[in-house]
């Protein structure tokens, strides 16, 4: 069994969970940035307060990696969030964490992880099981327009950079909750000011709720990711942490009304192989 696994397995139910939130958030009309500064100022002093408690808040020089990761965040975040205005999360989730193959591929030629066989097919069926997903029918093509996949497809890339930046930090001696505390420092300043410059905050007062949901959702999956990876290799934890698109699919399906055709249930079958060739590799 890979080290780590459980951690990123926790990880990727708390990432499907925060999907789930950003679809209802905009389903209910909050406007993108604002759900972000809005879960910002909720998670930063939370994480931070935590990291704090348990003693775990070193802030040394490694702690840069855990900035850089919030700044990619922030652009990563925002981009997912205004993607899903004109586009179904049953499409959209699947592309954005198909980050995972990007961090996968970089933490294998950057970091020198191994590619074992079985790693190559877990990647190679988990990127089927996205093309499965993503291939849309009948009444459901065209519902995602072309600005919408340009955001997703940012989105995916800045992830990717992301989560290659929390294994460095890790490597460079960073304590997991202060790189997520680093990471909200970041994230929090570039959200607030992002909202000045729209001319404040706009969000009706359910957008906390949602907010509140979705940082609890992010706090638990990047804490767990990150203690996995202290433990395990980015190269496979990082794809499991991300797989969480087959939880989030199936919500969208049940809870959206998104229709579930052959190919999709193929591909999340497809996916569930996936997952079990990365827990042996």
């Amino acid at each position: 069994m890979t080290p780590g696994l459980g951690f990123a397995l926790g990880a990727m139910l708390c990432f499907g969970a925060s999907d789930l939130i950003y679809k209802r958030g905009a389903a209910a009309g909050i406007p993108s940035g604002d759900f972000l500064m809005a879960q910002a100022w909720i998670f930063c002093p939370g994480v931070t307060l935590y990291a704090w408690l348990t003693g775990n808040l070193h802030v040394t020089s490694a702690a840069i990696w855990g900035a850089l990761a919030g700044l990619f965040l922030f652009i990563a975040l925002y981009n997912f969030t205004q993607s899903l205005h004109g586009g179904a999360i049953s499409t959209n989730a699947p592309i954005f964490r198909l980050n995972f193959t990007l961090t996968a591929a970089l933490a294998i030629l950057i970091l020198d992880e191994p590619l074992t066989p079985v790693k190559a097919i877990a990647l190679a069926s988990a990127l089927l099981a996205v093309w499965l997903l993503l291939a849309e029918s009948g009444d459901e093509r065209g519902k995602s327009d072309f600005f919408s996949l340009a955001q997703v497809l940012l989105a995916t890339v800045t992830m990717a950079l992301t989560n290659l930046f929390y294994k460095i930090g890790l490597q460079h001696g960073a304590l997991p909750e202060t790189i997520v505390a680093a990471q909200a420092w970041m994230f929090c300043s570039l959200a607030t000011a992002a909202g000045l410059m729209r001319g404040g905050f706009r969000a009706p007062p359910r957008g906390w709720a949602h907010a509140a949901c979705a940082a609890a959702g992010l706090f638990g999956a990047f804490v767990l990711l990150l203690h996995g990876l202290l433990a395990g290799p980015a190269s496979v934890l990082v794809p499991v942490a991300q797989m969480s698109f087959v939880f989030t699919a199936l919500a969208g399906i049940a809870l959206f009304g998104e229709r579930l055709d052959k190919r999709k249930s193929a591909g999340l079958a497809v996916a569930a192989i996936a997952l079990v060739l990365f827990a042996i590799s």
